[in-house]
């Protein structure tokens, strides 16, 4: 019986973890970008708002929604010919104040290495030493090792970013020589997925062939639960 209440009570989890995650990512928007764009569009209203918080919530989340318009409008206008000629007028003069160029410019070049490449950033899944010998980390192959980094090592070197596990948006850039980097065959959004679940979620690995089977909803048996009777199966992306 409570092994039963167990099961259903993860089950219940696991099904409504994505719906609090979205509406957890949306109250944070709602939050951070209509709160104060509600206070920008409708300042007159303000001494109203103080004594209606299901109206002033109302008006935070259509502040978001216009805020999204706006941004939406500049991307537009910023195609055109004379929006073009308005963004380099701006650009021109955030390079010549102090401080704020220095920001803006490390900001835009990070942008544009990310959205100009034409290839994923990550390139390949690969397994190397980490921290010490015959300890492993899984990481993701971004580039070669180039200009001063080859120059000075004086071998080719890989790039490769390893994430922390559940949080993937942190870790380390190591370069490592690219003989001690172990290629893996299983696709980047595997070896995502793999980080995140802590090791839990694992692809099938067909030693016959070689290859690494897609975790997906023709290959549920690749991510088994964890004594929880509940089979999870998960869907990759490009």
């Amino acid at each position: 019986m409570i092994k039963s209440l167990r099961n259903a009570f993860i089950s219940g989890l696991l099904l409504l973890t994505p719906v609090g995650v979205t509406i957890l990512v949306i109250n944070v928007l709602v939050d951070s970008v209509g709160t104060p764009a509600r206070e920008l569009f409708f300042p007159f209203l303000k001494d109203y708002l103080d004594g209606n918080p299901w109206f002033a919530g109302s008006l935070s989340v259509i502040s978001t929604f216009l805020v999204l318009i706006i941004i939406t409008i500049i991307g537009w206008f910023s195609k055109l010919l004379i929006g073009r000629y308005v963004v380099k007028v701006i650009e021109r003069f955030l390079a010549n104040v102090p401080f704020v160029r220095n920001v803006y410019n490390t900001v835009k070049q990070i942008i544009d290495t990310f959205s100009s490449q034409k290839k994923a950033v990550f390139q390949k899944v690969v397994l190397l030493e980490f921290f010490r010998k015959d300890v492993y980390a899984l990481g993701f192959l971004t580039g070669m090792g180039k200009e001063e980094v080859r120059s000075r090592v004086g071998r080719d070197v890989y790039n490769i970013f390893v994430p922390t596990t559940p949080n993937p948006t942190s870790g380390f850039l190591v370069m490592v020589p690219k003989e001690n980097v172990i290629e893996m065959d299983m696709p980047v959004p595997d070896g995502m997925k793999l980080i995140i679940s802590g090791g839990a979620v694992v692809p099938v690995f067909d030693k016959k062939t070689g290859k690494t089977k897609r975790l997906d909803v023709q290959n549920p048996e690749a991510a088994p639960s964890a004594g929880s009777g509940i089979e999870l199966s998960t869907t990759s992306g490009d």
